[in-house]
């Protein structure tokens, strides 16, 4: 068996839904100081009266509580078999006692599975073997609304004048927020993955909402382009909702892949201001849960 327990994933995905991360609690606290906008500051203060009663009463900050996405690091010699059924169980759990909606809708006949289970890819499980004896396991719920909004572009693009570099990057990527407006419940964490086939642009993309919002890029030029989008952006003046105002994003965080020389992929994963991701790491039979 493995080392997972149900109650345990139970916990995660209840944090997950319920307790938004300090982090990005914070930025929206700073944004609604800083608004000058009466539209933009009323929807900001909302927002994080909504927060506080989430985590107080123990419900889901948003009626849309998302997709379920796991990143799943684990050692050499547990079975992922197992891994799934755990996650599953609890998964199961979690939707009976309400702190998910179901969601799993099966797309040829428009039926809900009533548990948040539906196949191969519902729940989303990206797994990782490590080197490490620990396990860790990271949840993103990713809502429909934000997810909608999510572009994905080829470079060159000669209709935005975009080239296959980092000015390229930086203009497709003010397009894709641009051409969002209010949709996917701004102010938004912007992730950007650069390269990589079209898929993995994708997965990189979301993955980057994983990181904190206080946290560098440990490579220094995507570090400058990630406070140079976030500086740009939040000129758009589109604001919370699309109110207007100061703040459209809270945070730019980009990754980049390895790709082929036909192709330039440039892919924008929009998260909205309910940035729910949580990490349990397991070791030594000691949980730790942490956002």
């Amino acid at each position: 068996m493995t080392e997972i327990k149900v109650e345990s994933v139970i916990k995660l995905i209840r944090l997950a839904a319920t307790d938004l991360p300090e982090d990005v609690e914070t930025a929206l606290k700073n944004a609604a100081d800083k608004e000058e906008n009466p539209p933009a500051q009323f929807a900001l203060r909302n927002i994080l009266k909504n927060v506080s009663l989430a985590r107080e009463k123990s419900i889901s900050m948003c009626q849309d509580t998302g997709t379920p996405i796991f990143y799943i690091d684990h050692p050499i010699g547990l079975s992922q078999i197992e891994i799934r059924s755990v996650v599953e169980a609890g998964l199961k759990e979690a939707t009976k006692k309400g702190y998910l909606r179901p969601n799993a809708v099966n797309s040829i006949t428009g039926e809900n599975s009533g548990n948040n289970i539906g196949g191969a890819y519902y729940p989303l499980l990206h797994f990782n073997q490590w080197n490490k004896k620990d396990i860790e396991i990271t949840l993103l719920l990713k809502g429909g609304g934000s997810e909608n909004v999510g572009a994905q572009y080829s470079l060159p693009d000669m209709k935005l004048n975009a080239g296959r570099d980092l000015d390229g990057v930086q203009r497709v990527v003010l397009d894709a927020v641009q051409n969002a407006q209010g949709k996917g419940c701004p102010p938004s964490i912007v992730g950007v993955g650069i390269g990589g086939d079209r898929a993995v642009s994708y997965l990189i993309s979301k993955q980057a909402l994983l990181r904190r919002l206080d946290e560098s890029n440990p490579d220094p030029m995507l570090d400058d382009l990630e406070t140079s989008l976030l500086e740009k952006i939040n000129r758009l003046g589109i604001g919370p909702m699309g109110f207007g105002g100061r703040t459209t994003a809270l945070g730019v965080k980009v990754e980049a892949a390895y790709r082929l020389p036909a192709s330039y992929f440039v892919s924008i994963s929009m998260m909205c201001w309910a940035c729910r991701r949580w990490r349990l790491t397991i070791k030594d039979g000691v949980e730790v849960f942490s956002s």
